[in-house]
């Protein structure tokens, strides 16, 4: 998978690389550290009927990677698999409501989150 997670300053920054950027039409999503409203690891299923505004989703395969548009609002999602995912919900952020990425520890991953939140930002 061609996923990273960085800790910048003031922003949660996720590195696409390989294939997984190129399908996703972007190499970065940048997330200021203020617009995170949650962390959490669920399923998500995406509706069939997203707008992908770019990206590349091959939906019978559950592969979504880029921005998708439903229901008025944005979600970047990076994915390959139904199997649980970190969902961050934001408030107050640029372009997304929603980033939603596979990790293969989005346990960890999720917590590591939070932990960064609550130690360095509210």
């Amino acid at each position: 998978m061609g996923r990273e997670l960085q800790f910048g300053e003031d922003e949660l920054i996720l590195h696409l690389t390989g294939l997984t950027g190129y399908f996703a039409l972007k190499r970065k999503v940048h997330i200021p550290y203020k617009t995170i409203e949650s962390v959490l690891v669920d399923y998500f299923d995406a509706p069939r009927w997203m707008l992908r505004m770019p990206g590349t989703s091959l939906s019978p395969l559950h592969i979504y990677e880029g921005s998708f548009k439903f229901a008025n609002e944005w979600y970047f999602l990076s994915y390959e698999r139904l199997e649980p995912l970190v969902i961050i919900e934001l408030e107050g952020h640029v372009k997304y409501k929603y980033v939603i990425f596979q990790v293969p520890n989005p346990t960890e991953i999720a917590s590591k989150i939070r932990k960064y939140l609550n130690e360095n930002i509210k």
